[in-house]
């Protein structure tokens, strides 16, 4: 499948490169980064972002240097997210700021539409 470069997310800078700095650490070449939602958390809805390998209902896009996956029926919760990537001593890890979100929970990681 062809990718795309018109991506639904988008990755700041520090977000860029941490996906790439774990996927150096990635041994199986076939698996790209997944974004994705479901079902759980304390507001309805939580964030996926893992490496896995891509199936028929996922959109394939490559943005500054690495390929990732969404699938098609997640694709409308994610359209216009930003994600970051923060490494300091209070908060470390992926932050996402979607604008689709009515409401998000305290950890960031749970939303609802």
């Amino acid at each position: 499948m062809q990718a795309t470069s018109k991506t639904p997310v988008i990755f700041t800078p520090s977000a860029i490169n941490e996906v790439k700095r774990l996927l150096s650490e990635e041994t199986n070449l076939n698996k790209k980064l997944r974004i994705g939602v479901k079902g759980g958390g304390c507001s309805g809805m939580t964030y996926l972002l893992n490496f896995d390998e891509q199936n028929a209902d996922d959109i394939l896009y490559d943005v500054d240097g690495f390929s990732f996956i969404i699938n098609k029926s997640h694709e409308l919760y994610l359209i216009g997210m930003k994600i970051d990537w923060s490494d300091g001593l209070n908060s470390r890890g992926f932050n996402f700021i979607n604008p689709n979100a009515s409401t998000t929970c305290g950890c960031g990681t749970s939303f609802a539409v």
